[in-house]
């Protein structure tokens, strides 16, 4: 999983071989790129996304504003008033007819949210507590790689380049944001960019927030 962006291989193939379920897609759902789905094991999956896509709505939606997995192992027949443009387009979609299930995990790195994971069943086998983790860990995996193929072929910095003041910066917050998440420096850098790239912004103008310390990267927003 951790070579998948280099090798360009599929973000779905781990978790379809983790979890017993029929069909996966990865979603970006942040940012100023929009939305788009990362990869989709099969048409079924790649429909669901798009619903979700149109409709505003949905299990992905939900994982991404909540940060915890969305079960549900019934979808058809659970009492809820959940999604209900999304649960109505799922009934009337030909693939639809076969979704027993759907699960989300949600993709974030600290503070910053990307999107989501979702998966669809054609059994009502809900997942175990272990697997549940064990997708979300993935997830926490998989959130990386989003970002590294988002940002791959992005810059975000100003064409002629940050000044020697700013490269300074940047050096500077890229310390204080592996400091606050416990992370490698290539990672605190990558998410120096992430939030430059969704906030059609600089990183040398994220740098300055983040040393000024207007902006943090921590979940719980302390610096």
């Amino acid at each position: 999983m951790l070579s998948a962006h280099e090798r360009e291989s599929s973000l779905c193939a781990p978790f379809l071989s983790l979890l017993p379920v029929t069909g996966a897609a990865v979603s970006v759902l942040a940012g100023v790129s929009g939305q788009s789905t990362m990869c989709s094991s099969d048409s079924t999956a790649a429909r669901l996304d798009e619903l979700q896509f149109d409709l505003g709505e949905g299990p992905c939606w939900d994982a991404m504003s909540t940060r915890r997995p969305v079960l549900h192992a019934d979808f058809h027949h659970d009492q809820t008033d959940e999604w209900p443009m999304f649960r109505r387009a799922v009934h009337e979609d030909p693939r639809g007819s076969g979704v027993q299930a759907v699960y989300a995990f949600p993709l974030f790195v600290g503070s910053l949210d990307i999107g989501a994971v979702d998966f669809y069943s054609t059994s009502r086998t809900p997942l175990q507590s272990h697997e549940v983790t064990d997708a979300s860990e993935l997830a926490s995996v998989a959130a990386w790689q989003v970002l590294r193929r988002i940002l791959s072929d992005t810059a975000t910095d100003d064409a002629a380049g940050p000044s020697t003041y700013n490269r300074r910066e940047v050096h500077q917050a890229t310390g204080m944001v592996l400091a606050q998440l416990d992370i490698t420096a290539e990672e605190a850098a990558l998410l120096l960019r992430a939030h430059a790239f969704s906030s059609g912004r600089s990183v040398a103008e994220v740098a300055n927030d983040v040393v000024e310390r207007r902006l943090t990267f921590s979940a719980d927003g302390s610096p």
